[in-house]
């Protein structure tokens, strides 16, 4: 069972959507299609986890972001080839 986090209904259902990110550098945005998230029926809110924002600005911090499309889908996004195998910044681990 997942509960939406906006109004704790427990109707909410994992999906995909379509979001947009800003690249890590701030040169621009791209289109992320089949991302997953958690859609609620009765607010009609349709968001990402905390877990998923984490997993996709890791992948975009570890990659060259340059070689991106401006419309990806979200398992070629987490596909793509990473210049590290880590984000050697991230200190909350």
């Amino acid at each position: 069972m997942t509960v939406c986090v906006w109004c704790e209904s427990k109707q909410a259902f994992e999906g995909h959507n379509r979001v947009f990110w800003e690249l890590p550098d701030g040169s621009r945005a791209i289109q992320i299609n089949g991302t997953p998230c958690i859609s609620c029926p009765v607010c009609g809110m349709e968001y990402q986890t905390e877990e998923m924002v984490d997993k996709i600005e890791e992948q975009l911090f570890l990659i060259d972001t340059k070689e991106l499309s401006s419309n990806i889908s979200f398992d070629e996004l987490m596909n793509q080839e990473r210049l590290l195998k880590k984000n050697y910044f991230d200190f909350r681990s």
